[in-house]
Parts: structure tokens; sequence; C-alpha cells
């Protein structure tokens, strides 16, 4: 009887085991403070019964995680800046899949096959909290942050881990004259900056910024938006004038994906209205842009200040990144 009844327990412990499995989707790089993540994963939960649990890594965490399990796969779903994706995509870490609506997504911000799709961008800029400048002015430019006044205030994420660091890299050096095929500009840059003690962390910075920790975080838009009208901080967002970039950020299943039913799920969920709503009223651009109310777009800066910000070649984005890391780690780092 009782020998019954332990294997009763454990066939049930099992059963729900297994359950619990079948309504989850792993991702890699969902962190719940960046692009506000944590209200997507709550909605993708609440609407179609799909877990996802919350993931801190960045953009080259992630890759290097997947690349390394590519012989059996944790992860069932990846969101990364698109050279990352790109990247992914050439490490054969990523399948085809074609969401819902696809036929809708323009074609420079999907790959052909499936393996990655955008949903939504960001602009590269200075997310400023005003009340930790200690009487400093807001900067608007590049040149202002090497100034005196700014040190031990400026953050950027690693640029040779995190696409957003790459991202602003990639700014700071068209904004200094230089091109994908040469970064000498944003290494003579980012010397300069550090005589002005930056901080450099891996991962998303924002609770530092609203802390005052990190007074002047170069990141999105969507960030600085969120702490201004979300979490009431008295902080700005700042286009520098010498011009700067917006980039897009991907979705991709992951090859033999253990949960790849369910992955596929939240990436339709995602690129569903009701997910680009959610990433438009975090102040995003997402792929489907009639899904900007005019509440956020009211709150975006005006669109000649976004006029400073340009698209680039994603692919050459992508091919110079090894080469930009290599040379950051051995001239900067």
């Amino acid at each position: 009887m009782k020998k019954s009844l332990l294997t009763a327990l454990l066939l049930s412990t099992s059963s729900m085991a297994t359950f619990a499995q079948d309504n989850t989707a792993i991702c890699y790089n969902c962190p719940p403070e960046w692009a506000n993540w944590g209200t997507q994963i709550q909605a993708i939960a609440k609407d179609i019964g799909v877990k996802v649990p919350e993931d801190n890594k960045n953009s080259g965490q992630a890759l290097a995680q997947l690349v390394a399990e590519k012989a059996n796969p944790v992860a069932d779903f990846t969101y990364l800046g698109i050279t990352f994706g790109m990247q992914a995509d050439k490490s054969d870490v990523l399948t085809s899949y074609k969401p819902k609506g696809w036929d809708k997504i323009p074609n420079d911000l999907k790959d052909p096959n499936g393996k990655w799709t955008a949903i939504h961008s960001g602009t590269v800029g200075f997310m400023v909290n005003v009340d930790a400048l200690n009487g400093a002015p807001v900067p608007k430019s590049w040149d202002d942050l090497l100034k005196p006044a700014y040190k031990g205030m400026v953050g950027y994420l690693d640029p040779s881990s995190a696409f957003a660091g790459y991202a602003v890299a990639t700014a700071v050096n068209l904004a200094k004259g230089g091109s994908l095929h040469n970064f000498k500009p944003a290494m003579n840059y980012f010397k300069q900056l550090n005589t002005n003690s930056p901080i450099v962390p891996k991962q998303t910075a924002y609770p530092r910024v609203l802390s005052g920790e990190i007074p002047i975080l170069l990141d999105y838009d969507f960030n600085a938006y969120r702490a201004k009208y979300k979490d009431k901080a008295n902080v700005v967002f700042v286009i520098p004038k010498e011009g700067t970039i917006k980039v897009p950020y991907v979705i991709g299943l992951v090859k033999n994906a253990p949960h790849a039913e369910n992955a596929k799920k939240v990436i339709d969920y995602v690129l569903s209205d009701k997910g680009q709503q959610i990433w438009a009223d975090s102040w995003l651009r997402p792929v489907n842009e009639k899904a900007i109310s005019t509440k956020a777009k009211a709150q975006f800066l005006p669109d000649h200040e976004y006029a400073r910000a340009h698209t680039v070649n994603y692919q050459e984005m992508a091919d110079a990144q090894k080469v930009f890391s290599q040379q950051y780690i051995h001239e900067v780092k």
C-alpha cells in the first residue's frame, strides 16, 4: 500500500513537473529592467499562459551561451541587438520561424529566411539624471562629456560585450567622422573619455541612473522616457548635436529549442497588436509604428530632434563588430 502510494506521488510530481515545463519558454536576454521586458513578460503569462523567466544577460553573453549549448540547447528563444542576431544566424544557433504578420514587416527589419525578426528599435543618446549633476549643465554633445565637469559621471555599457555599448560606439564613431570600416575616431574618443573616469558595466544600468550613481548613461531613448514618465525621476533624454543612430532589436527561435511551440507563441505575441502596443507604451519604436498612441508620441522629443538620428547598414555593422571588439579591448579596455 505504501509502495503504491509512493509510486502515485512520484507519478503525480513527475506530471506536475512536465506540466510546469510545458507552459515555459526560456529566453536568453530578457532583463525586466530593460525595454520594459518586465511588463511584457507579465502580459505574456496573463494572455497566452506561457511563463518566460527573467534573464539578465546582455546580447554578447546570450550569444556566447547559445553557441556553448548548441549541441544541447537550453533556451527556446532569444532577444538580441540586430548585429548579434545576424551573428547568431551565422553561428547556426537559430532556426527559421516566420511569425504572424510576417508580410507586414519591412524587409530590412527581418531575415529573409525567418531566422530573426525585429520587434522594436531605439535611438542612442544621453539618459541624464539632472538631480545627480551637482549643478553641472545638461550635456548637449559628445564633446561635452569630455569636460572636467562630468568627471566620474558618465557611464556606458561595455561595447565589447553588450550590443547597447556597441551601438553607442558606432554612434560616436560616425558622429566623429568615422565609418563602419574605420573605428579610429571612436577609439580616440573612448581614450579621451577614460581620462574622465567613466563607469563601464556589462549589463543594463537603469537602476544606477535612477539612484544617481551614474548621472549620465549613454543609452536609448526608451529607458530615459521610462525613467521620466513611469518612475517620475528628473531624467531627460538628449540626442547629441553631432548626431546619433537608431537601431533595431530582434527576436529569434533557438535551433532545436526544448519548448519551441511555446517560444513561437511568445514571438507571435510580441509582434501582435497587443504586444506592439506594450512596446509603444514603454516608449520603444515598435515595428508596427501604428501601435504608437498619440499620448506616447507626445512624450517623445520632437521629430526635428530625431532628424539627427540615422539608420546604418546593419549587416556592415555586424560584420565590423568582431574587429571593433578586439580593437576596443586592445586599445581602450
